[in-house]
């Protein structure tokens, strides 16, 4: 489909004990040791620039944005797996990645030990976190992202959970991906719109409810639904009034200057909200030529603006990266299950990368 985007992130340690879905998960205190151990003080703003760590001899995370850098990110542990194999040059730009925040998308099934683990060892580096809330019921259409919680009533748990495991910490959430513009599309089926509007409203007030908590509702992208007004109105039933804003381009490829336009389009239409967008990915623009799937896993890709918050854009609040760049979109192109650490695709937009 057409400007469609997917991605599932699983925790690195829930991903390496089961198979997508179905089989157990690692215990969550091992989750947490994961997670929080040895933090890096922060460095310079590029790799290049970065002051190094001086265990590791690796560049410091990068100190322009306000959020947290994930030190046990598959970035860095591919990084210097390649170093002791002998592929410095390889390392060296995957290290583009790992300097940088990306977003984490907790578990579907318990999303609490990661945020928990994630906020206290930012609170070290005095740095916010960044989050993915993305479980709502009937979720992506049954595509490569299918999934979701059970029903209403398990959705209300898990974003509780979600929510009540930032508890005070500054944290940034991207409220489900696709979920609005799947409607705005016509894939979701009409008997789920309601439903939907009503949970992602619900969600905006738990997490809301938080002291430090700011929330995005996702709005797809400009080569998806490329009307603004076609979607401003599930933005209005979606609870952005509440919310800190919208989110744009997730886990997609276009470029900043046509998703700033589209955004401010979309600002004027739901009464001048904020935005973000995701430039994890969009380095080099959308794929052009085939576009069968231009979505997913498509060649010749590169990384995008760094994540910041100077904008230089009264409406637009922080460049991220909300996709976790080298996790696979699905299997689609030889990749691997959505969310799935893919090292040479990670490698190919490191590579490719301007800034």
């Amino acid at each position: 489909m057409s400007g469609r985007r997917t991605t599932t992130r699983v925790s690195r340690v829930f991903r390496a004990t089961r198979v997508f879905r179905g089989l157990p998960a690692l215990a969550a205190v091992a989750l947490a040791t994961a997670l929080t151990a040895g933090c890096s003080s922060p460095g310079g703003v590029t790799p290049a620039a970065a002051e190094a760590d001086p265990v590791r001899g690796e560049p410091a995370p990068s100190a322009a944005s306000p959020y947290w850098v994930d030190p046990d990110s598959d970035a860095t542990h591919q990084a210097r797996a390649w170093d002791r194999q002998g592929r410095t040059e390889d390392a060296k730009a995957l290290r583009r990645i790992a300097v940088h925040p990306s977003a984490l998308w907790p578990a579907w099934d318990d999303p609490a030990p990661e945020i928990r683990a994630a906020a206290k060892a930012a609170a070290r580096t005095e740095k916010s976190i960044l989050l993915v809330a993305y479980n709502i019921p009937h979720r992506d259409c049954g595509a490569y992202s299918a999934g979701g919680a059970k029903d209403a009533t398990a959705y209300r748990s898990w974003i509780g959970e979600f929510a009540d495991a930032i508890g005070d910490a500054p944290a940034t959430v991207i409220l489900e991906p696709d979920a609005l513009a799947l409607i705005a599309d016509g894939c979701t089926p009409a008997q789920h719109h309601a439903e939907r509007y009503e949970l992602l409203s619900e969600a905006v007030d738990t997490l809301k409810a938080k002291p430090r908590t700011k929330v995005y509702v996702d709005a797809g992208n400009p080569d998806w639904i490329e009307e603004p007004s076609k979607i401003a109105a599930q933005l209005r039933q979606g609870g952005i009034d509440r919310a800190d804003g919208f989110s744009l381009n997730v886990s997609n490829f276009q470029s900043n200057a046509s998703v700033k336009e589209y955004g401010a389009l979309l600002s004027d239409a739901v009464g001048g909200a904020h935005y973000v967008i995701d430039t994890s990915r969009n380095g080099g623009g959308p794929l052009t030529g085939d576009r069968a799937e231009a979505w997913c896993n498509p060649p010749g890709r590169a990384l995008g603006t760094p994540p910041t918050t100077d904008t230089r854009d009264d409406r637009l609040d922080a460049y991220l990266w909300i996709k976790r760049p080298g996790e696979s979109d699905g299997t689609c192109r030889g990749g691997p299950e959505a969310g799935t650490w893919w090292p040479e695709y990670a490698l190919g937009l490191a590579q490719r990368a301007k800034t």
